[in-house]
């Protein structure tokens, strides 16, 4: 059987540059599954206090190092999805993310949430993720 994933955007759904409305995998491969990644560094430090786009950067620095342990890449996402703090203005995230998956062929399927607070009172965003990689 083929390896593949499969990023469909459908006539009749919103077409984004930034995100797909459909991603299906077939074949072995390994999926991965990544929890909530935010703000604090290998240090333990949060990084970006009341900075939305600095804690974004450093979510996506975490994503990738946990992305790279399983021999994956951004290119291999699937899906994200991303809580984003009430009263923050989730655009100046998006484009701090888009400078890594921005660069991709294909797209994840992304969903947005505004909530009340994440775990700790400092955090503004948290972004967790699911990836595939297809065998050799």
């Amino acid at each position: 059987m083929e390896n593949k994933k499969e990023h469909i955007n459908p006539d009749g759904l919103f077409k984004s540059p930034a995100f797909s409305q459909v991603v299906t995998t077939r074949g072995n491969g390994k999926t991965i599954y990544i929890g909530g990644q935010n703000a604090v560094n290998q240090n333990h430090e949060i990084v970006g206090k009341n900075d939305i786009a600095l804690q974004t950067e450093q979510v996506m620095k975490n994503l990738g190092i946990a992305l790279e342990a399983c021999g994956a890449t951004f290119e291999s996402l699937v899906k994200l999805n991303i809580h984003v703090v009430q009263g923050q203005d989730a655009m100046k995230g998006f484009e701090v993310s888009q400078k890594y998956v921005g660069q991709s062929a294909t797209q994840p399927v992304v969903t947005v949430l505004f909530v009340a607070g994440l775990v700790h009172p400092d955090f503004l965003v948290e972004i967790d993720a699911i990836a595939f990689v297809p065998e050799p």
